[in-house]
């Protein structure tokens, strides 16, 4: 059985039914009450240990979504409290019930986001990592010492996914307005983005790819949010920042190799399908 937690949320949705297609065993698991859902479900609060045991008995894996997704919803040191004891809660259940892997949400905000400050380069990879810029993004980089901690005493793999913002066809319809009117609308993360199926790929990926000890990954899709090319975008924003290596076109600015090397990740959603019809 495979838990995931945050499975009311965006992309929880979008990863227990691609689960629940390719005949998983699902446990979804969020603080909102049930509501509607088809699969066995439990409503719980993962900043209490004892639940987060309860949850997790008899799982072979876990997908930790559940967090305070952003910044701004709560005050800063709501959010650092709350997503750090939610995620040491869950490690700690985890490796204390013996399960195969834990899969969990880290963020692309650990990598410098917003880039109120330039980048150090583009397009951006794991190197660059830590530069967390607010509460949350510091919430995050903690996690992935614990994590690295975690995976150290017990030798189960821990997957940290450092995802870019999370969209769906319905919000790039709004793209003509939201994104290529201003340019620095989005230049916070470097016009980055992930679309929720293919966040479901990943997670699932993630599942059965042949890693050990603990890892985290950008996962983003294969262009930006822009109807540009990515060097233009850089060059008006970003003019002493060093572009290195091959880029494509429209090639995304937050680099996604490491998690197609070691994870078998390809993302197979743009933007342009939804646009370019």
């Amino acid at each position: 059985m495979i838990v995931v937690t945050g499975s009311s949320g965006k992309a929880g949705k979008a990863i227990v039914k691609d689960l629940l297609e390719r005949d998983y065993k699902v446990l979804g698991v969020d603080m909102l009450p049930r509501s509607g859902q088809s699969f066995p479900y439990l409503q719980a609060d993962l900043t209490d240990l004892g639940q987060a045991y309860e949850i997790l008995k008899g799982a072979s894996s876990v997908i930790h979504m559940a967090n305070i997704p952003a910044p701004e919803i709560h005050p800063p040191a709501k959010t650092f409290v709350d997503n750090t004891s939610m995620n040491y809660n869950i490690f700690q259940a985890a490796t204390d019930l013996r399960l195969e892997r834990v899969i969990w949400a880290s963020s692309e905000t650990t990598l410098g986001l917003p880039f109120d400050t330039p980048p150090l380069y583009a397009p951006v990879d794991e190197e660059h990592f830590p530069h967390p810029e607010s509460s949350y993004a510091l919430s995050k980089v903690v996690t992935e010492e614990m994590a690295a901690q975690f995976s150290r005493w017990s030798g189960i793999p821990f997957i940290g996914l450092r995802f870019s913002n999370i969209l769906n066809p319905d919000i790039y319809k709004a793209f003509p307005e939201t994104c290529w009117k201003d340019i620095k609308a989005r230049k916070w993360n470097l016009w980055g983005y992930i679309d929720e199926r293919d966040v479901a790929q990943i997670c699932r990926k993630s599942l059965t790819a042949q890693v050990s000890g603990s890892n985290n990954y950008i996962v983003a899709a294969n262009d930006t949010v822009m109807n540009r090319p990515s060097r233009d975008l850089m060059q008006e924003l970003f003019p002493k920042v060093p572009v290195r290596g091959p880029l494509e076109e429209y090639g995304t600015l937050l680099s996604n190799q490491k998690a197609k090397n070691e994870l078998g990740f390809n993302p197979d959603y743009s933007w342009r399908d939804t646009l370019e019809k």
